[in-house]
């Protein structure tokens, strides 16, 4: 979807020129380039394209189609939902922007704060619901087409670790850009220093790994989607230099170091999965849609509200713990506020 309230805050990504919306999509006033937003968003990526770009541009990485609807958070997302909404207080009125929006489920879940949201992504995977109800933009994060201090706050989950070290400092300056003076961005991203809790999290993963040469389960897909991570960031010293070098201030930080989650979800879920992927190859389902038949199936048995939806409720409360016990104890991954000071000498430069 593309509203009309899109228009005030998109500018041409090549030359920031203003753009001109129209039913078909926009045209740049200043250098002439037109924009489509035929498929429900609009295409606003970059003339020439960087060098480095992220693998979920690949189709072989959304071939289990949990992309196209957005079901409740549960597990691990209603973990990142629930502390987006306690750093970022989403209020009626807040002009939002979701870096790195994915499916745009995110901007789904949270629809009912009043926010009006925009979301934008390098990959056109986007759900069914956002496309219909969300303003969504293709486009690249390094090099924003939007226009300056035009958000209120933002949000990036699972982004960071994505990008090098110097396509991370392009992102933040941009974001830090189109965020007003005292604007907030959200964080959900880690660094590689693990602290002593991480041992819990690698003795899990390493029965995970045994339960899978055994056939239990199946985890090949997420190592596909974790093949793509850089992780540029060492230290969380490191983390705090970038940040300011940015423009921004830490104004918050916790940490997750998902203990119990990586039981539920690299374990009793992947178990669950493979379960319903067997059940799909046994009703003549082929090797290569078992996958998606089996994600579907998933879905649908938790969107109906049944036992299958109630038992993840339950394992969800679970994993809470995480924050709750080991929040302050420093390791890789974190939730952390970045503010833009409300008074800035000069703006990053990108």
């Amino acid at each position: 979807m593309t509203s009309t309230r899109l228009a005030e805050l998109v500018c041409c990504p090549d030359c920031r020129g203003q753009l001109r919306m129209s039913d078909a999509g926009a045209c740049c006033v200043s250098c002439g380039r037109r924009f489509d937003a035929s498929r429900g968003y609009l295409d606003l990526r970059p003339r020439t394209a960087f060098d480095e770009q992220t693998k979920y541009l690949d189709e072989t990485l959304h071939a289990d189609a949990r992309h196209t609807s957005v079901g409740p958070p549960l597990l691990g997302s209603r973990i990142r939902n629930d502390m987006l909404r306690r750093f970022l207080h989403l209020r009626f009125g807040d002009r939002v922007l979701d870096l790195g929006c994915g499916s745009g489920r995110a901007m789904i879940w949270n629809a009912g704060t009043g926010a009006s949201m925009t979301g934008i992504d390098i990959s056109p995977y986007f759900a069914g619901e956002s496309l219909a109800r969300c303003d969504l933009i293709l486009g690249d994060l390094r090099r924003l087409p939007l226009g300056d201090s035009v958000f209120d706050k933002a949000w990036s989950l699972d982004v960071f670790e994505h990008l090098s070290k110097d396509a991370l400092r392009s992102v933040l300056a941009e974001a830090n850009r189109v965020l007003k003076p005292g604007g907030r961005l959200f964080v959900y991203t880690h660094v590689r220093k693990n602290g002593w809790i991480a041992g819990g999290v690698r003795a899990i993963n390493r029965l995970a790994g045994a339960l899978e040469r055994t056939g239990v389960l199946d985890l090949r897909q997420e190592r596909l989607r974790k093949s793509d991570h850089v992780n540029p960031l060492a230290d969380h010293a490191e983390l705090r230099h970038v940040v300011e070098d940015a423009g921004f201030e830490i104004g918050r930080l916790t940490f997750y170091t998902p203990v119990i989650g990586a039981a539920v979800e690299n374990i009793l879920a992947r178990i669950a999965e493979q379960w319903l992927t067997r059940r799909a190859r046994q009703r003549g389902a082929t090797e290569a849609s078992a996958a998606r038949t089996a994600r579907a199936a998933g879905k649908t048995r938790v969107q109906s509200r049944g036992a299958a939806y109630w038992s993840a409720r339950a394992l969800t409360s679970a994993m809470k713990l995480d924050v709750i016990l080991f929040g302050r104890f420093q390791s890789g991954p974190f939730f952390a506020l970045l503010t833009k000071p409300a008074r800035s000498s000069q703006r990053p430069a990108v």
